[in-house]
């Protein structure tokens, strides 16, 4: 058994401990801001539900549907008492009316700005098309509030293995451009490729101070 094992396994029963606690379109009716969470931001159909729940190793967790955007609200799921995960309305999709638009720019723009308990980002991108105009603004969000963030080259499974690596190392110059403290993960909810590692970077996230 090699040394990461035991740790990859105590990580899978860390997060399969992951439960819905609520949903709301108010940030200020989220529970009390203390203890850490991480937020997964991403483009509608960028595969974020199918990333929290392929993590939690819980298929129902977070909802996913064949129609983008169905995160409309901020999710709270608990990992035990000062631990959450928050999922973040799904952004850009084209069918969702303009001032609906605004609403979900405007309730993730609020929570990243002014939630003291956040502690870290994971952004969910899909690696046919990253980065796109989203991820940037979810990026710099975080080099504005000095977060860590975990970027999800999401479905990874889609491309052969160099074009998936190439853009990787694409998608890691335009982050050191940026000055964003992160790292890029290749992910695929469906194949289970790069879980591990994805588990390992999110504890990271939930294990430092939150940012004060």
């Amino acid at each position: 058994m090699s040394a990461s094992q035991p740790l990859d396994v105590e990580l899978e029963r860390r997060f399969r401990r992951a439960q819905f606690l609520m949903s709301t379109p108010d940030h200020h009716k989220l529970p009390e801001d203390l203890g850490r969470e991480v937020a997964f931001a991403g483009r509608s159909n960028a595969g974020k539900s199918s990333a929290i729940n392929a993590i939690t190793d819980q298929n129902g967790l977070a909802r996913t549907s064949k129609t983008p955007g169905r995160t409309q609200q901020l999710v709270v799921f608990t990992l035990g008492e000062t631990e959450r995960l928050i999922d973040l309305p799904g952004y850009g999709y084209a069918k969702v009316p303009q001032d609906l638009k605004r609403d979900w720019h405007a309730l993730i723009d609020n929570y990243v700005r002014e939630r003291q308990s956040l502690s870290g980002m994971v952004v969910v991108s899909d690696i046919r098309h990253a980065l796109t105009e989203f991820d940037q603004q979810m990026l710099a969000y975080c080099r504005a509030r000095h977060l860590r963030c975990v970027l999800l080259l999401s479905k990874s499974d889609k491309l052969n293995r160099g074009p998936a690596m190439e853009t990787r190392r694409k998608v890691l110059r335009e982050i050191e451009e940026m000055g964003v403290l992160t790292e890029a993960v290749l992910f695929s909810a469906h194949s289970k490729a790069g879980l591990a590692e994805a588990r390992r970077a999110l504890a990271a996230l939930l294990d430092q101070p939150a940012e004060q």
